[in-house]
C-alpha cells in the first residue's frame, strides 16, 4: 500500500469531465441541466452567525460526461444477453479501474462534422496495442466546442465511430469505449447501429462527451483508468433512463507502473463535476425571479 500511495504521489491528473453549468449541451431529447438556490447564506443563521448556502440541480442522466448502462438501448424489446432492467442497472456497475488507450484521431485538426472514423483511422492513431478489457477513448477534437452548446450539439450533427470500427474494438474485447462527441458514433444514425452493437449485442459500455484534450496536449496514449459509475437505482422498467446512466468526471496520473512493470502509469478518474452558474438570472430560487440589477431573487 505505501508503495502504491507513493506512486501515485508522483503522478499528474488529468482531468476527462466537461463541466456543468445552466446552458450547457444536451441532447434535444433529454432534460437540460438547471440550477436553482434552495437556501442562501442568512437565511438561517447559527450562533456566531454563521449560515450555509444550498442549491438544486436537476439533469437527464444522459446529460453532461457520462457512461451509458448496458439498459439504455434495446433491439426487438430486448436488452443485452436478454437480460432484465434490473439486471444491468447502472447501480450494478462497480468501480472501473482498467487499462485506457487514447486513440488521437483529430491529432492537430478538429474533424469535420459529416467525417466518419473506421478502422484504418482507429488504427493510423494506435500508439499501443488494444488488449481485452481496455477502455479505449476517441478524439474527435469536437470537446473544445464544449462551452458553445449550438456548435458542439450542431443541430446533432457530429463525427464519430462507423459500426464496422464498433465492431473491430469488440473484436478486440475491451471494456468500454468512449469519445469527446455526444453519441460515440457518426451521426445522424438513423438505427443508431454503433450504440446497438456495443450495449446491446456486445455488453460494452459507452462513454460519452469526455474531455480528451488534456490526454491529448500531454501526449498520453497508454494510461490507468478509473472510474465511479453513480449508484443510481431507477426502479422497474417504465421508470426511465435513471437505471441506465450516470455523470462521470475524470483525472489522469502520470508517473507509477501499470499495474506491474516498469512502464509508465496514466492514472483517469471519473467522478461528478461540479455546476456552476453562467449568469445571475440563472441563479434563483425555485418559484422566484432573478433581479438582474441585484442580482438576487425578488
Amino acid at each position: 500500500m505505501t508503495q502504491l500511495l507513493e506512486r501515485l504521489k508522483q503522478a499528474r491528473v488529468i482531468d476527462l469531465a466537461q463541466t456543468w453549468f445552466v446552458g450547457m449541451p444536451h441532447w434535444p431529447t433529454h432534460p437540460p441541466f438547471a440550477l436553482a438556490m434552495t437556501k442562501e447564506h442568512g437565511d438561517y443563521v447559527l450562533p456566531g452567525g454563521v449560515s450555509a448556502a444550498a442549491e438544486l440541480i436537476t439533469l437527464g442522466t444522459h446529460v453532461g460526461t457520462h457512461i451509458d448502462g448496458l439498459g439504455h438501448f434495446s433491439c426487438n424489446g430486448l436488452l443485452y444477453q436478454g437480460k432484465s432492467p434490473r439486471e444491468v442497472g447502472i447501480d450494478l456497475v462497480p468501480p472501473i479501474v482498467r487499462r485506457g488507450v487514447l486513440l488521437d484521431v483529430a491529432g492537430e485538426r478538429e474533424l469535420a462534422e459529416d467525417e466518419s472514423i473506421d478502422v484504418p483511422e482507429l488504427q493510423a492513431a494506435q500508439r499501443c496495442a488494444i488488449e481485452p478489457g481496455d477502455v479505449v477513448l476517441v478524439r474527435t477534437g469536437w470537446g473544445r466546442r464544449w462551452s458553445n452548446a449550438r456548435a458542439f450539439v450542431n443541430e446533432q450533427r457530429q463525427p464519430g465511430i462507423t459500426l464496422a470500427a464498433a465492431q473491430w474494438l469488440s473484436g478486440q474485447g475491451v471494456f468500454a469505449v468512449g469519445a469527446d462527441n455526444v453519441a460515440l458514433e457518426r451521426i445522424p444514425s438513423p438505427r443508431m447501429e454503433v450504440h446497438v452493437h456495443l450495449l446491446v449485442e456486445s455488453g460494452i459500455h459507452i462513454i460519452e462527451c469526455l474531455n480528451l484534450e488534456g490526454l491529448a496536449q500531454a501526449g498520453v496514449y497508454e494510461f490507468a483508468f478509473v472510474a465511479a459509475p453513480l449508484k443510481i437505482v431507477g426502479g422497474d422498467w417504465g421508470s426511465g433512463a435513471g437505471v441506465w446512466a450516470a455523470g462521470v468526471r475524470g483525472v489522469a496520473t502520470v508517473g507509477g507502473a501499470w499495474p506491474t512493470g516498469e512502464r509508465r502509469c496514466d492514472v483517469v478518474m471519473l467522478m461528478l463535476k461540479e455546476a456552476r452558474p453562467r449568469s445571475c438570472g440563472r441563479w434563483m430560487r425555485l418559484g422566484m425571479r432573478c433581479a438582474p440589477e441585484r442580482g438576487r431573487p425578488e
